[in-house]
């Protein structure tokens, strides 16, 4: 679960380009925390007059928190990869912020899976839709999932407790004892598989759901195009972010763990799979950037809070004719909450 500095251990001994990974990436980062801390500050403060009536209200406050923490573990990054930070900054990386980082990544990734669930039962099961769409429910639910990822994660600070070398740059792996390289080993792949299975699930929820939505307007021609646009653009912003911020990332993760706990790479291809891995992991840290603008399209309370917080006004004409349209439609519920 650690991150990898940017220090070779001494038997990987050719050359590194440091412009990327000292300079380019870490100045990268300082866009990303900037603009996530504030577009989260922003969502959690609008999330807090949104009232937790709704499960997938609930899903994504819990995201809001895990991309406001993952944003708070950026500034560590950026420190010790530039080289900028102390010796213990960089065991410190290694032990626990880029254990957070992941722990944060991995919850906002299965509450979006969550929320697709919730929304699949919502439009395409509605009269299947029981106790686990509760409000008790589903803060039980995200309890679970805290614990669940944390369960994983945790270990990996723990078990990252060797003694650092002063002879020696310090490389994450050599902080860990045997166990704590297993657990490291297996714990990625788990994660990864998490996301797979979630990001799996979501294409088919959402497939499902588009096709509920677009049959169902069929039967009533009045504002059908609007909705359709509307619908196929909240799933299509849902869907875009996992594919950018996190296909790419997860197809990178299993041979640059494999490179990390394998003997049978050499420098050079360590070397190609450390850029990779730290380009793609920027893309998914970028996600913290783009959720704030999901939750303008998905959430409805939320679209409407902040236009009036911010004195914007909103065209409720459109919603109000398709409410009349849908009157007694079990899609309504959710078309403007997709």
């Amino acid at each position: 679960m650690t991150n990898s500095t940017t220090a070779p251990p001494p038997e990987d001994s050719c050359s590194r380009n440091t412009l990327i990974t000292q300079q380019i990436i870490p100045g990268l980062y300082c866009v990303v925390f900037v603009a996530g801390i504030l577009l989260n500050g922003v969502s959690g403060w609008i999330f807090f007059y949104v009232p937790s009536s709704k499960s997938f209200i609930i899903y994504l406050k819990n995201i809001v928190v895990a991309d406001f923490l993952m944003s708070l573990t950026f500034p560590f990054k950026i420190f010790n990869d530039a080289g900028l930070g102390p010796r213990q900054l960089n065991v410190f990386v290694c032990r626990v912020s880029a254990v957070l980082f992941y722990i944060n990544m991995y919850v906002s990734i299965m509450f979006f899976g969550l929320i697709s669930f919730d929304r699949y039962y919502k439009i395409v099961k509605p009269l299947l839709s029981s106790f686990m769409q509760s409000v008790n429910y589903s803060k039980a639910l995200s309890v679970m999932v805290w614990m669940l990822v944390l369960f994983l994660a945790v270990p990996n600070i723990i078990l990252t407790n060797q003694s650092v070398k002063d002879a020696k740059p310090v490389n994450c792996m050599e902080l860990k004892n045997q166990l704590g390289q297993q657990w490291h080993k297996a714990s990625n792949y788990i994660f990864v598989g998490i996301f797979w299975i979630v990001f799996l699930l979501l294409i088919i929820f959402y497939t499902a759901i588009t096709r509920k939505i677009f049959k169902s307007q069929l039967k009533s021609r009045r504002n059908s195009i609007s909705v359709k646009k509307k619908s196929s653009r909240n799933i299509f912003s849902i869907v875009f972010v996992f594919f950018v911020c996190f296909v790419p990332y997860h197809i990178a993760r299993i041979p640059y763990t494999q490179s990390q706990t394998e003997g049978h790479y050499n420098c050079q291809s360590k070397e190609i799979l450390l850029y990779v891995k730290e380009l793609t992991l920027l893309l998914s840290a970028a996600n913290v950037c783009l959720d704030p603008i999901i939750y303008f399209f998905l959430c409805q309370p939320f679209r409407k809070i902040l236009c009036k917080k911010l004195n914007i006004p909103i065209k409720e004409q459109n919603d109000l004719e398709i409410s009349k349209t849908k009157r007694g439609n079990t899609t309504h519920d959710s078309t403007d909450t997709l």
